[in-house]
């Protein structure tokens, strides 16, 4: 068996951001337009790519520790800015959705609705400025401590 390489994990975070955008997206619209079932598909499947993202996350920085932001001037308020609310909003995000969803496992769905009308903002802004910092860290920068990985 293949194990993934530790350098790959912020890449696989960033998919499983962007893939958890995508659900979040799809599972509005979905219960907007009242498709009930594709909308519990779509936000149980954003759900388990935000575990798979916080499972792959914390073993990564266990084993690489802290990736230092490369960039300069201008660019490193507007990252660490992104980045504090980011985190801030990030653990906010996990009582939220995991009381909304707990709330639409239990069918109470006047209270999930109530829950979900914050949870799902806060939740779709971590998930795409998760990719967004990935591609300041990672891509447009070049991280510094990262050449140990």
């Amino acid at each position: 068996m293949r194990m993934l390489a530790l350098s790959s994990l912020p890449a696989v975070n960033a998919s499983l951001n962007a893939a958890c955008t995508f659900f979040i997206v799809l599972g509005y619209v979905m219960i907007r337009r009242r498709r009930i079932l594709i909308h519990r598909i779509c936000m149980l499947t954003a759900f388990v790519c935000s575990v798979a993202f916080l499972v792959f996350y914390v073993y990564f920085h266990i084993h690489a520790g802290i990736i230092r932001f490369g960039g300069q001037g201008w660019i490193r308020p507007v990252y660490f800015t992104l980045l504090v609310s980011h985190t801030v909003l990030a653990v906010a995000t996990l009582p939220l959705v995991l009381v909304a969803l707990s709330l639409a496992l239990s069918n109470k769905f006047t209270s999930h609705r109530r829950i979900a009308q914050w949870a799902l903002p806060v939740w779709l802004y971590v998930s795409v400025t998760g990719v967004v910092i990935y591609w300041l860290l990672y891509i447009a920068y070049t991280p510094m401590g990262a050449s140990a990985l």
